[in-house]
């Protein structure tokens, strides 16, 4: 039977930067309560989309109480018909929401620039469809760069809905801004550095708390396009002015 794919989250997300250490030491110590979850390893490539003057990355760098951003992702490099998902996240307060609609991979892209009606449609969910459609509608959102990472994810033991991812190798490009066109692309972050994200439903457990205090392991305000837009759009701007 075909597992169904889940269309909708919603969850705290704390961030953590580590080291290569700490990033051991943590795995080695967490196995009582963590174990490799469904997805193991994998390469998350992602095309993040905004308006023409970066509208949405802007508000979200200035960590508004809601911030909201829209994105295609794979797992892996996609062939024609193979799915990806086109997804809207939205962040309220500490709690993010994530609303996605999976569609072949050639197909991404007509939705989003509307030459592809959402309706009659065998891949779409009504609703969710909805929100992107009324999202485009507003912000008329065009492809701006691609983000990629190497992915380790577990889930907790007693509780399943907790999981860990660890990011590395966070890399991006500005061109070929297709799913299909391979992954590649210039590092965000020196190898030195792994992501770490903790998803929950509600409060983070006791055990977890006690073992990232033991290693110095602290929360980090830490945003993949964010990086990459105060590293390459901001900055670049930036010195232009100064160099006017």
């Amino acid at each position: 039977m075909e597992k169904k794919v889940q269309s909708s989250f919603k969850r705290y997300e704390k961030k953590y930067m580590l080291t290569r250490l700490q990033y051991r030491q943590l795995v080695e110590r967490m196995t009582d309560h963590m174990e490799p979850d469904i997805y193991g390893k994998s390469t998350n490539c992602n095309i993040y989309y905004d308006t023409d003057n970066w509208e949405l990355v802007r508000n979200s760098i200035e960590k508004p109480v809601y911030k909201e951003k829209l994105r295609v992702r794979s797992y892996g490099v996609p062939k024609n018909g193979d799915p990806v998902f086109v997804e809207l996240k939205k962040k309220y307060k500490d709690i993010v929401y994530k609303r996605r609609i999976t569609v072949p991979a050639e197909l991404s892209e007509r939705f989003l620039t509307g030459k592809l009606s959402f309706y009659p449609t065998k891949y779409v969910d009504r609703q969710i469809g909805n929100e992107i459609e009324w999202f485009q509608k507003l912000h008329k959102a065009t492809p701006k760069v691609y983000i990629a990472y190497d992915r380790t994810s577990y889930a907790g033991i007693e509780d399943p809905e907790l999981r860990i991812t660890f990011d590395q190798n966070i890399r991006f490009r500005e061109y070929a801004l297709d799913l299909r066109k391979g992954d590649f692309g210039e590092k965000i972050l020196p190898d030195e550095n792994i992501l770490m994200e903790v998803k929950i439903p509600g409060t983070t457990p006791l055990w977890l708390v006690h073992l990232l205090s033991e290693l110095g392991i602290r929360p980090a305000s830490f945003s993949k396009y964010g990086t990459y837009y105060k590293e390459n759009i901001l900055g670049n701007r930036k010195e232009n002015t100064y160099s006017a």
